[in-house]
């Protein structure tokens, strides 16, 4: 096969990892929905169906394993070799879920789910440190369009339109369709030779297992830690209010579902590709503070209206924006945590700073449920709008870009 050219290498690289980051997140969306109300429908308590989110530890937990990752994988090769075989250990415990009646076999089902999360989770390490090493650092954000992209993707596929699939066929049918699409999904980095490990990305130096410790002992990641617990709280709490908020206004599931996960996720998928290529060219210093900024006006448009009779229409126009906010704040997080890794240590790195975001995510979104409780949705607002203006003041102070536009695009190459 003749070597490709400049961007046409890129754009089939770029497409590879797209295809690898949709097939870890259309079963993860589709299982998670699928289960809740499968669950449901079997008369399970509401702390029991809570328990079901405990299969997705591997995806908190993978940090733990990814020295491992690293420090197997020296070529492209290995990583392919890794990313493959766990997708097939993914695929096969897909294929035998779905033998299974969920209803009848509930726990035999969730230890295949975990299993297919573990290797899931796996690859996603051997993915993301691949995504490192062969793009260069100017492309980086364009690699992370796809991974965001691909997130947003699954969700939409996963948890909306496949669950009209589901209705038609049955479980029996969609879940090992669903392991051979995963399979399918590897058809294009099986014939794809032309990723290569960038000239200046390789290293002798291997990763140990006592290395997601030292991740943090160095000086120059205290900035990086505040920017990733700060820059998703400002919206992550107001996302998770959305659904409640909209019960509470007398809407069903299937409206609350076309406005969240369809409408809401299809904008989020777009920004995630706007905010890839904005940084590619801008610069992510640039790009890192608008955002911080701009995300400060969902949290405030939303206290402000709180205080309106309720229209549909004005809050979807918040919501949207919030899930645009979102689409374009992932690619830079993605982006900065790649930039910020350790040679020889790619997957450990990223991989900690990404669990630094779900965790980040998880406690925020506890935590709104709490204050809402208490000081209703305004009490939530209110407290948004504090952390967004405390992320971008932190964001302008110690991650100011450079006066001079070189000085800024220098950070991106």
């Amino acid at each position: 096969m003749a070597p490709a050219k400049g961007s046409d290498a890129r754009t089939l690289n770029l497409s590879t990892f797209l295809c690898l980051y949709i097939s870890q997140f259309v079963p993860q969306s589709f299982l998670m929905t699928t289960l809740q109300v499968t669950m449901r429908q079997g008369h399970y308590d509401l702390q029991t169906i809570g328990l079901l989110h405990l299969v997705r530890l591997p995806w908190l937990l993978k940090f733990l394993w990814s020295p491992y990752i690293d420090r197997h994988c020296l070529t492209v090769a290995d990583y392919k070799k890794t990313i493959i075989s766990t997708e097939l250990v993914y695929a096969l415990a897909l294929v035998c879920a779905g033998f299974f009646d969920v209803k009848t076999n509930l726990m035999l089902v969730l230890v295949l789910v975990f299993i297919s999360m573990m290797a899931s989770a796996t690859q996603d390490i051997a993915t993301d440190a691949l995504a490192i090493l062969s793009f260069k650092r100017r492309d980086q954000s364009l690699v992370n369009s796809m991974q965001s992209m691909g997130s947003f993707g699954g969700t939409l596929v996963g948890g909306g339109l496949l669950l009209m699939v589901l209705h038609h066929y049955g479980w029996h049918v969609v879940v090992p369709c669903l392991g051979m699409f995963v399979v399918c999904m590897l058809i294009p980095l099986v014939l794809n030779k032309h990723i290569r490990i960038e000239e200046g990305q390789k290293t002798k130096e291997r990763a140990r297992p006592s290395d997601f410790i030292w991740f943090f002992s160095r000086r120059s990641i205290l900035p990086q830690l505040g920017f990733l617990l700060l820059f998703y709280m400002g919206i992550i709490g107001i996302l998770s209010t959305v659904r409640p908020f909209l019960v509470d206004q007398g809407y069903d599931m299937k409206e609350i579902g076309f406005l969240t996960g369809i409408l809401g996720t299809s904008v989020s998928f777009v920004m995630a590709w706007f905010s890839g290529v904005l940084v590619r060219r801008v610069g992510i210093a640039k790009v890192r503070l608008t955002i911080a900024a701009l995300i400060v006006f969902g949290p405030l448009y939303f206290l402000v209206t709180s205080f309106l009779p309720f229209n549909i229409v004005v809050y979807v126009i918040g919501m949207l924006y919030v899930k645009a906010c979102y689409g374009l704040a992932t690619v830079v997080v993605y982006t900065s945590a790649m930039q910020m890794v350790r040679p020889g240590r790619e997957g450990t790195d990223f991989t900690i700073q990404v669990v630094i975001t779900h965790l980040s995510g998880l406690l925020i979104a506890v935590a709104s449920g709490s204050i809402g409780k208490y000081f209703d949705y305004q009490g939530v607002y209110v407290t948004e709008t504090a952390i967004a203006l405390l992320s971008f003041f932190y964001v302008l102070i110690l991650f100011r870009p450079k006066k001079d536009g070189l000085s800024d695009m220098r950070q991106t190459l």
